[in-house]
């Protein structure tokens, strides 16, 4: 199994580098970021600093959207570091959530979104692809890799993501939830004509190490919060007993009242009071590190291929140290 750090790109730009260089230190190989442009720093930029830092992490968005930059841009910017640095990058990619709302805007629908996958992809690889009606292509790109994997919780997301995506980003950890959603990515990718084992999957949820289990909810609730709005949008969509999407992801936001994306993602988010302990238990590895790889290990049985550990609480350097030390050597292949 591979583990990957995801961080906010708070300022200062230094003390998400320095983060990234001590999880390449303790095993980790992948570093992702949120990107909404309007509640953090650019990530891009600070990709490029991460890659300089390092020599093996992969980097990339958890999770970009193709509303808030241009497909072309977005595909030159990560063809541009993978010339400077190797292929190195990931693209994190989602409808939008927190990038969209922000700014006043909706998600994006899932047919942009396909399309927007298949072009980045082509673009950023050196190949031509239609924008509108315009042919492109980036004519410096050479031997250019860029693996696109899709972040979705719905049934035609997930499906899309096994139609298109090089890998499936689930953001929680509860097995029965993981179990539901790997076998509806890969019979999608089955049902398109390709091997289902070329879709990695990734799950992301926080990760907090230590006996005292009431603080490590409190510092993770948030997360419920997060999650809570796509389950909202699920909601919205299918109904609130729809057998296309499990109860064991909808019936936790019927107190649910609001959002306010100020606090987005951060420890203390007063809009996560709904969130009930079981939910964090589920969908968050907390606990001693015996619990942790309880978890992950089940997990790596349902086919998950990397576990990357949101970091948004008070014990970030703690959790990457203690990942580093016993975590991630039981774990590794």
């Amino acid at each position: 199994m591979d583990f990957g750090l995801v961080l906010q790109t708070d300022p200062p730009a230094s003390e998400v580098v320095g983060l990234m260089r001590r999880a390449e230190r303790n095993g980790f190989h992948y570093g992702w970021t949120f990107d909404s442009s309007v509640l953090w720093q650019e990530p891009f930029v600070i990709y490029s600093r991460i890659l300089e830092h390092t020599t093996r992490l992969t980097v990339g968005p958890m999770v970009t959207n193709p509303g808030t930059r241009t497909w072309e841009v977005t595909a030159s910017t990560f063809a541009t570091l993978n010339d400077m640095y190797g292929n190195r990058t990931v693209c994190g990619i989602g409808r939008g959530d927190s990038a969209m709302r922000v700014a006043g805007r909706k998600p994006n629908t899932l047919a942009r979104l396909a399309e927007a996958i298949d072009v980045i992809r082509d673009l950023a690889e050196g190949r031509e692809a239609d924008i509108g009606g315009q042919s492109l292509r980036l004519p410096w790109v050479r031997d250019g890799r860029l693996p696109v994997w899709m972040a979705a919780y719905g049934p035609k997301a997930l499906a899309l993501a096994g139609q298109k995506a090089d890998g499936f980003i689930l953001q929680l950890a509860d097995p029965y939830l993981t179990e539901w959603m790997v076998k509806a990515v890969r019979d999608a990718a089955a049902d398109a004509g390709r091997d289902p084992a070329d879709v990695k999957i990734c799950v992301a949820a926080p990760a907090y190490v230590g006996d005292d289990l009431a603080h490590a909810r409190e510092q993770c609730r948030w997360f419920g919060g997060m999650v809570g709005n796509h389950v909202a949008d699920l909601v919205a969509k299918y109904g609130e007993h729809s057998s296309m999407v499990p109860q064991a992801l909808t019936a936790y936001i019927k107190a649910r009242e609001g959002y306010d994306y100020s606090h987005h993602g951060r420890a203390g988010n007063p809009d996560t009071a709904f969130v009930p302990d079981e939910i964090v238990d589920r969908f968050c590895l907390l606990g001693p590190v015996e619990s942790h790889l309880e978890r992950l290990r089940q997990l790596e049985e349902l086919g998950v291929d990397q576990f990357a550990v949101y970091a948004m609480h008070d014990a970030r350097e703690d959790v990457i140290d203690a990942y580093g030390a016993s975590v991630i050597p039981a774990l590794s292949s």
